[in-house]
């Protein structure tokens, strides 16, 4: 299937998340606490399928030059910042919990945010980003931005993260079967956004699923 097809489909899967995000917003306005310059979900740290890598690699090409260029400055600064925490993870290796709390307590400023707390490609940002502010399930787990207005205890409607990257999986390795050398059974694997941003989709095949 040619990548213009896929790209279709998981323009789908956006558009279901950005469904069900205004739905809840019309239900619970005053729990979403989203507004223009707020940038919290901006640090958290999260990697993209190679669908969604390619999908957003294929935007960030195409913006003004020089927001390019910043963009990838700060791409080395991520990049320092996730290696850190790789650390921090290898001290847990033999515990999924701690290092889900690693991954859930690190705040690193993705790339895309500029110096005015904008995204520079932000009708294409990734899924994670678009549900941000309201709750969903992850690893099976309720979690919410810490900023909004839910609380534990209560009951609200939920986005399942979890089957939203089920199909990303699925429409990964359908992306990668067109590549002859890669290996589709790989496509759970998550890329970083410095590293979406800073490679030819070509060459994290060639690197990651190969």
């Amino acid at each position: 299937m040619k990548p213009e097809s896929l790209f279709q489909n998981y323009e789908i899967l956006v558009d279901r998340a950005d469904r069900v995000f205004k739905e809840v917003e019309k239900d619970y306005s005053s729990l979403i606490k989203c507004k223009r310059f707020c940038s919290d979900c901006c640090y958290a740290v999260f990697g993209l399928f190679i669908i969604e890598a390619a999908f957003i690699k294929r935007h960030f090409d195409a913006i003004d030059q020089n927001d390019i260029y910043e963009a990838i400055l700060r791409c080395d600064q991520a990049e320092l910042a996730i290696k850190r925490m790789e650390v921090k993870l290898k001290n847990y290796q033999d515990d999924p919990e701690m290092q889900a709390m690693v991954y859930a307590t690190e705040r690193i400023r993705c790339p895309l945010l500029n110096d005015n707390n904008e995204c520079v490609i932000y009708p294409f940002r990734p899924i994670t980003c678009r549900i941000y502010g309201i709750p969903t399930r992850i690893q099976g787990k309720a979690r919410v931005c810490k900023k909004s207005g839910f609380r534990n205890g209560e009951t609200y409607p939920v986005f399942n993260l979890d089957a939203m990257y089920r199909e990303l999986f699925m429409l990964s390795k359908r992306f990668l079967e067109d590549y002859p050398d890669a290996d589709p059974d790989k496509a759970s694997y998550l890329i970083s956004i410095p590293k979406v941003l800073t490679t030819p989709t070509e060459l994290l095949i060639k690197e990651y699923f190969v």
